[in-house]
């Protein structure tokens, strides 16, 4: 085993279970919408949510195929074993933060996502800051993977995720996220 599996089958399986915790609130949530449904009672999911879910995926995705373009330089060592747990653990809290635990509190999950947007926005950003001091400790990273275009990509990045976290209102909260959305699509299919 070389030390990147050593280190990555940490770091995969807690992405692996940040992925689970979102479907398992999307699962979670429609169970309750189809049994308020069921009941006749009014009960919303919202676009605001699952968008919410959707970039939140594509964003853990983005960190999953990092992790093997920088998998030569990565030691198994305490630091970066703990750096590694440190890291994939926020993606858990923040996938776990997408959907609520208990649906049944709310009539609409925008008021949701409202209430949550900041911290996940906010752990989000973190983790982006916390790669690209990766990518600068590495002389070899920083030559190969700093470029005009990735420089780019991220301030976009970085400025739609403050925007999430002040945007007023629905429409402009989901305009903030469908560009979050959109310029993941754009990069994979670059």
């Amino acid at each position: 085993m070389s030390q990147f599996e050593f280190v990555f089958v940490l770091y995969s399986l807690v992405l692996g279970l940040s992925l689970v915790e979102l479907l398992n609130g999307l699962g979670r949530t429609l169970e309750y919408m189809l049994a308020r449904e069921a009941g006749d009672r009014a009960f919303s999911i919202g676009v605001l949510t699952p968008l919410l879910a959707l970039f939140v995926i594509l964003d853990l995705l983005s960190f999953w195929i990092f992790a093997w373009v920088v998998q030569e330089h990565v030691a198994a060592d305490r630091f970066t074993v703990l750096g590694v747990l440190v890291f994939s653990s926020a993606y858990f809290l923040a996938s776990r933060l997408v959907f609520p635990t208990d649906p049944e509190n709310f009539t609409d999950l925008d008021t949701h996502y409202f209430r949550v947007r900041r911290v996940v926005f906010a752990m989000l950003l973190v983790m982006v800051a916390v790669q690209w001091a990766f990518l600068l400790s590495v002389a070899d990273l920083a030559v190969r993977l700093i470029t005009p275009l990735s420089l780019g990509f991220t301030l976009v990045l970085a400025g739609l995720l403050v925007a999430g976290m002040v945007v007023p209102g629905k429409r402009l909260a989901a305009a903030v996220l469908a560009l979050q959305i959109a310029r993941y699509l754009v990069i994979y299919s670059l």
